[in-house]
């Protein structure tokens, strides 16, 4: 520190606070939000967090600094723990009869209030789910509408509910359905369900889970308007229900005995409390067999992750795609699993 002189002293404190900082952050998927409300904010940061230590640690190596230590213990120790914020692998994709695709999406109404200007997103969303042709489909945010017809899965189950405007979540399979159910959150829209589908031999139980919004506008220059402390306690609430929620969703579970594989929107990043506890002992099938970012959500400059497909063991990951079609919020995802029988 004491031959550091000028710009780089100032820069070199900064890296201290937000290396500090992402260590602390990495505690809190291990901390529930309930009784650590103030600090699980930080879980929504780490991307971020991680991308600056990134920089910094690029920016002593540069100039062939020691200081780069910090950051560089800090992005291990996060890389041992969690694993790579970019996985820099190509995708996998295996070829296998037993194959079963399924897709994640959360289609935003079908595009109910015009929040993409264009024409026919609801025609461009079951064109391109057509496409894809996906085993099972979970969606979340779904509409059901005379414009949107998905009559080529042959077995489906929803819940809908709503007044004025009817929606829910809905899970489509090409495979006989022969069990399902929803699991209701409290004083809420949102909800998890869940089927149990029929291939071969196996019995798959399928869940489709839609955790709290943080209704927050990711608009970054409508952020800037908004008041921080508001935005805060509005964000803690959320993961206090999302919580409240998973611990509901996790009681359904451990009565279930077959393979599994869990989708869903969680509105929250691979750094929560509810993204360790939803996940359990389950494959992150991105972690498993995808690459790049991952990028689930739209946000501005920034590439986040917050919808998921999870495996059972059982499972072979075979591939995994994150798409680029924008007729969402969200950015459909889809898996490549087989069993072997």
């Amino acid at each position: 520190m004491k031959k550091l002189k000028g710009i780089n002293k100032i820069i070199y404190v900064i890296n201290v606070l937000v290396a500090a900082v992402l260590l602390l952050a990495y505690a809190l998927p291990f901390l529930p939000p309930k009784a650590f409300s103030v600090l699980s904010v930080l879980s929504l940061g780490v991307p971020f967090l991680i991308l600056c230590n990134v920089l910094f640690f690029l920016y002593w190596l540069l100039r062939v600094r020691k200081q780069l230590i910090i950051s560089l213990v800090v992005l291990l120790v996060g890389q041992i723990v969690f694993g790579s914020l970019y996985r820099f692998s190509s995708s996998k994709k295996v070829e296998n009869p037993n194959n079963i695709k399924v897709m994640n999406y959360n289609v935003r109404l079908f595009n109910l209030y015009k929040w993409i200007p264009e024409k026919d997103i609801d025609t461009k969303i079951v064109d391109f789910i057509k496409t894809e042709a996906p085993d099972v489909l979970c969606i979340q945010d779904y509409r059901p509408s005379s414009q949107v017809d998905l009559t080529f899965f042959k077995h489906k189950f929803e819940k809908i509910s709503g007044k004025k405007i009817h929606t829910g979540q809905i899970i489509l399979s090409k495979f006989p359905i022969v069990n399902s159910g929803s699991l209701e959150f409290p004083n809420t829209n949102n909800n998890a369900i869940f089927v149990d589908i029929v291939k071969g031999k196996d019995t798959i139980r399928v869940y489709n889970i839609h955790l709290q919004s943080l209704k927050i506008d990711t608009d970054v220059e409508k952020l800037k308007q908004e008041s921080t402390s508001r935005i805060f306690k509005q964000v803690e609430n959320t993961f206090k229900r999302q919580q409240f929620q998973s611990e509901i969703f996790l009681e359904h579970k451990k009565q279930c005995h077959y393979k599994m594989i869990i989708c869903g929107d969680f509105n929250n990043t691979a750094y929560s409390y509810v993204y360790r506890k939803i996940k359990g002992d389950l494959n992150d099938t991105f972690k498993e067999a995808g690459n790049g970012f991952g990028r689930t959500y739209e946000f501005k400059f920034f590439p986040v992750r917050i919808d998921y497909i999870f495996s059972d063991e059982a499972f072979t990951v075979n591939g995994f795609k994150a798409y680029n079609e924008h007729y969402s919020d969200h950015y459909p995802i889809m898996a490549t699993l087989s069993l072997e029988e």
